[in-house]
């Protein structure tokens, strides 16, 4: 299973939904051990949820944030998008978050601005 490195206090908000990394944040792919990613000091992510599904997912919920700035920087560093939704998924899982959240919060970001043919 995939896991996180500790950082304790590893971000602060900047705004709305928006935050910032103050720590490494070192997430293993696939197993213990494995090849890695790390979120920089100074990224700046945001979590996005449409007003009308906050009282579903709060953008705020700290199980949440560590898989959103992941994601983000996967897509800024040119990921697949179903890719970096596969490895948001995973570290959803790590953090806590149940199947059926992680399910629909997979579908969003996986699907959110999807285009049919070549990127």
């Amino acid at each position: 299973m995939s896991a996180w490195t500790e950082a304790a206090a590893w971000y602060v908000p900047v705004g709305g939904l928006r935050f910032r990394v103050t720590a490494p944040l070192r997430w293993q792919i696939g197993r213990e051990g494995g090849p890695a990613v790390t979120v920089p000091i100074g990224y700046v992510f945001d979590v996005s949820v449409p007003r009308g599904l906050r009282w579903i997912v709060r953008p705020d919920d700290p199980r949440y944030l560590k898989a959103a700035a992941l994601h983000d920087w996967l897509l800024d560093d040119n990921w697949h998008r179903v890719t970096a939704g596969a490895v948001f998924n995973e570290a959803l899982a790590a953090d806590g978050v149940g199947g059926l959240r992680r399910l629909a919060m997979w579908l969003a970001v996986s699907l959110w601005k999807w285009r049919w043919g070549p990127p």
